[in-house]
């Protein structure tokens, strides 16, 4: 974990990678979770025998589940002390290069793009970029957007 003394020490970061997160296991559980949640029950995701004779030989995660991991990745790789509150504000860029087979272990890493004064706080755009352990493409690449105050 990277940690900014304040706002002024995250802005000299801009264009740096501030680091890696943990590897996280994506598990059947977590999908079919994730699934109830969102009411997005294709048997690529929730059927194992199914997908055993899908593209992939398995199941896979959502992409909008792997994205969901963005926000606790972060945290795990940068804070800034003083802040009293981070929100999601958006995103710029989202895509899913790369499918991630349940139990695939995934990490993110950031790189600092911007860090601007906005709406009493400072908005912060990030490109994260979530691999799969053992993977050739990124499983998620999204610039994200989020508001510090």
């Amino acid at each position: 974990m990277r940690t900014f003394e304040d706002i002024a020490h995250l802005q000299q970061a801009v264009g740096t990678h501030l680091g890696y997160s943990e590897w996280h296991t994506i598990t059947q559980e977590q999908i079919n979770t994730f699934a109830r949640a969102t009411g997005d029950h294709q048997w690529i995701h929730v059927d194992p025998v199914e997908a055993s004779t899908g593209p992939f030989g398995t199941t896979i995660a959502h992409g909008y589940l792997t994205l969901s991991l963005v926000p606790q990745l972060i945290w795990e790789i940068y804070d800034v002390k003083g802040v009293k509150m981070g929100v999601n504000y958006g995103a710029e860029k989202l895509r899913f290069p790369a499918p991630v087979p349940v139990d695939s272990k995934v990490r993110a890493g950031v790189e600092l793009l911007s860090v601007v004064p906005a709406g009493g706080g400072h908005k912060v755009n990030a490109l994260v970029i979530l691999e799969r352990e053992g993977g050739d493409k990124p499983v998620c690449v999204v610039e994200t957007v989020s508001m510090l105050a």
